[in-house]
Parts: C-alpha cells; sequence; structure tokens
C-alpha cells in the first residue's frame, strides 16, 4: 500500500470516516480549530435518510435531500475531503486503508460509518426485498413500484395483474409505515386517470409488521392511531407474523401465502464492519459497543458514533440510531476533542436528549410524541413537516421541499414519478422481476 503523502505533521490529525449527521456534526464543530481534518467517504454526498422514502415513492427528487460533501465543507480551510472506501484499521499504526491501495493516517479517529438493512440471516431476501439506506436503494424502489403499474396495464391474466397491484412492506417501524402510507397515496390520489386498462386504486398495499404493534417506540395509543390512520389510507396491515420466506413471487407469514411482485423491506439495519476493523466487541447488529465517552474500548483516541455505535442511555436502554442522537454525538466529541487538545484528558460521557418521536402517514396524517405533548392527525403533520424542513441543508432545499409538500397536498401530483436505469441482474424484467 502506498502512503498518502503529507508534510511531516505539527498539528493534531484528525480522520473522519462517513459524512453522515455524526461526522458532518463533529467537523463543523471543530471548523476553526487548528488542527487537520480529513473526512473520507464511498459516496460524494451527504444524504438526508429521514426523507429517503419520499425519493422511493416519488415525492421528492434526489438532488432535494442530498448534497456535495466537498460543497458542505468548502469554507472550513482545516478540512479535506476524500472520496474513498475504507476497508481496514491500523490501530498500531494508527491509520485507516482505502479500497484503492492508501493509507492515512490519523492521531484520532472517527468512526460514523453507517449501518444497511438487514435480513436476520437470510441475505438471499435481498434481490427480492430490497431495503432503503441509500440513494441508489431509493430509485431502484421507485422504478420497481412504477413498473408494477405500467407491467399491471400490459397484463391480460387478472391473476398475474393483481400480483403486479399488490406492494408489500415488511417492518412496522417509521420507515415502513411512511413507505406504506405513501404508496397508498400514490395509488389512489397521484396515479388516478393515468391508466386506461387498469385502476391503482385497486392496488393492494400490504404491510407486515412481525411485533404485536406497528410503530413500537410510540406509545400504544399513538400506534393504534397509526394503524387506523393507515387502513383508511386502504393499507392491510399484518400484525405478529413476522415473514418466513421471500421469493420472486411473493412472501410466506403466518402459514401463509401472499403473492406480490413488488416487495420493500424495512425491518432491520446491520452497521458497517468498523467492530471487525477495531476487534472490538459488538451487539448483534453489528454495532461497536463504545464507551459511555463514545470511544472504542481500550482505544481513547478512537471515536464510535451514529449507527456504527451501541450507545448507553443512562439506564434506559441504548440511544436509538436516529439523526438527532447522531448530531448530538459528533458535537460531544467535537467537544472532547478540544478538551484533549488544551490538556484536560477527563472521560467526558455522553448525555442523550431525547427530542421526541415523529412519523408520517400518507399526506396529511402524523404521530408526534414529545412526552410532554402529544399530537396526531393533521397538526402533528404540519409539526413533523416544518421539522424535517428545519433540518434540511440550504435555503434553496427547504424551499424547493415545501413548494413539492405543498404541491402535493393541494393537487395530489407528484413530480417525481420517473423510472430510470434497469436492474443489472434481468433485463426487461428487472424492476418487477
Amino acid at each position: 500500500m502506498t502512503e498518502i503523502q503529507t508534510p511531516p505533521h505539527t498539528k493534531h490529525r484528525l480522520v473522519v470516516v462517513g459524512g453522515g449527521f455524526g461526522g458532518l456534526e463533529a467537523v463543523y464543530n471543530l471548523r476553526n480549530v487548528d488542527i487537520d481534518i480529513t473526512i473520507i467517504d464511498q459516496r460524494n454526498h451527504h444524504l438526508f435518510q429521514p426523507l429517503l422514502y419520499q425519493v422511493a415513492t416519488s415525492t421528492l427528487a434526489t438532488s432535494e435531500i442530498a448534497w456535495p460533501i466537498r460543497h458542505l465543507v468548502r469554507k472550513y480551510k482545516n478540512v479535506k475531503t476524500l472520496l474513498g472506501t475504507v476497508e481496514s484499521v491500523d490501530i498500531a499504526a494508527r491509520t485507516v486503508s482505502t479500497a484503492d491501495g492508501e493509507t492515512i493516517p490519523y492521531d484520532t479517529l472517527v468512526l460514523a460509518t453507517g449501518a444497511r438493512h438487514a435480513y436476520f440471516g437470510h441475505d438471499d431476501w435481498e434481490p427480492y426485498a430490497p431495503g432503503l439506506k441509500t440513494l441508489e436503494d431509493a430509485t431502484m424502489i421507485r422504478r420497481r413500484i412504477l413498473t408494477a403499474f405500467e407491467k399491471a396495464e400490459r397484463e391480460p391474466d387478472p391473476a398475474k395483474r393483481m400480483e403486479y397491484l399488490t406492494l408489500v412492506i415488511i417492518g412496522g417501524g417509521p420507515t415502513g409505515v411512511e413507505i406504506a402510507g405513501t404508496i397508498a397515496d400514490l395509488a389512489r390520489d397521484t396515479l388516478k386517470g393515468d391508466f386506461r386498462v387498469i385502476d391503482p386504486a385497486e392496488a393492494q398495499v400490504v404491510l407486515i409488521e412481525g411485533g404485536p404493534r406497528v410503530l413500537p417506540a410510540f406509545s400504544e395509543d399513538m400506534s393504534a392511531y397509526a394503524r387506523r390512520a393507515l387502513e383508511k389510507l386502504g393499507v392491510t396491515v399484518h400484525l405478529g407474523h413476522p415473514v418466513t420466506e421471500c421469493h420472486a413471487d411473493g412472501v410466506e407469514f403466518g402459514g401463509q401465502s401472499l403473492r406480490a411482485r413488488t416487495i420493500i423491506w424495512a425491518a432491520g439495519v446491520q452497521a458497517s464492519p468498523a467492530a471487525k476493523w477495531l476487534n472490538a466487541p459488538s451487539d448483534r447488529a453489528g454495532r461497536v459497543v463504545v464507551n459511555a465517552d463514545l470511544t472504542a474500548p481500550d482505544h481513547p483516541e478512537i471515536f464510535v458514533i451514529g449507527d456504527t455505535a451501541t450507545v448507553p442511555n443512562g439506564g434506559k436502554g441504548t440511544v436509538p440510531g436516529i439523526a438527532p442522537a447522531a448530531k448530538q454525538q459528533g458535537k460531544h466529541i467535537a467537544e472532547t476533542i478540544k478538551a484533549r487538545l488544551a490538556g484536560d484528558q477527563t472521560s467526558r460521557p455522553f448525555v442523550y436528549r431525547h427530542a421526541g418521536d415523529l412519523a408520517t402517514i400518507g399526506k396529511r396524517a402524523a404521530v408526534t410524541d414529545f412526552g410532554w405533548i402529544k399530537l396526531k392527525g393533521y397538526l402533528a403533520w404540519w409539526l413533523w413537516g416544518l421539522a424535517h424542513i428545519y433540518f434540511l441543508i440550504g435555503v434553496r432545499n427547504r424551499l424547493a421541499v415545501a413548494l413539492s409538500w405543498l404541491w402535493i397536498s393541494v393537487s395530489g401530483v407528484r413530480s417525481a414519478r420517473l423510472i430510470t436505469q434497469r436492474d443489472a441482474a434481468d433485463g426487461t424484467e428487472a424492476e418487477a422481476r
């Protein structure tokens, strides 16, 4: 391997692997500190994942929820950005190695590499039930959803036509609920009048959750409302029966088979290989079990945050893997690094402040739970929208998303209904398998 050529270093070298919420928050809070910062990410953009499902369901365009990392840090003179995939960490030498043969030295390392969807030992299900973590995932799912309606329009056999018009979402957490509600809106409102043979409103949207209720992180009354709201939109909700098989023709759960050509996975996540890089203890999802101050065990120079880490939450389980938590962790480690540079080596335990839970159900309903106040329905939807617009980066993106939502709410029309590319596996049958 060849090491990146740098002059003999006198400044502290910070390497941040991952340009997500946590990594960028750490960089932002260290932008005026006299250190050298290197960001490494396998993609050139920062992604606003909470709205990724809206790209998958034709509500927003990709450019409205993603921004080039270089552009975001262009004014930070102490920051360098590298496009690359990290493959290993040499703890003894304090270097990270990338897939293209480079090694980058560090004095402090931040691993904020995120997570991918997990299939609980059934990775062979992925071709049939893609998950939603990247822009590529979102555009593939969008392609499969829209192509299902196109193929139904051309299918003369009523039984096979219904297979195309049956869309299954596996997992009843916020992502699954939001996808199911938005697909129902898409079928019943957006596509109304676009076809001549089929009626898109006849599409069967099915949400399957292995647990006893949807949105298990919310209170029982909020979960019950979310289920009623989904069913009002025409979504069929199955609870208490985990999926036992996914294949090209559909799914099996609770002793029954459901034929469907479009399946979306929203049931679990698997962390990046960071735990293997560090040879560190990990939980069942592969997240590094970190110390209270977010450092890797026995390595105070390495921080692990976001979906890459399982973080103790003061006797209340672990910190949830959501964007606000990652941002808080990024700020915390930035303050810790500042203190260390000033000579204070005291361990600083991370204290998580939960701002609340939010989930939307279609285009006119949501649930929000801030502990001291709980809202549901249209008012909650507005609050959900304002919260997400607030966290978007840049005035242009906030305006674009706000106008898109307003237009959809008034007219029902989604402008991002584009079928692009094909699945590499199989030509013309790509989208519907």
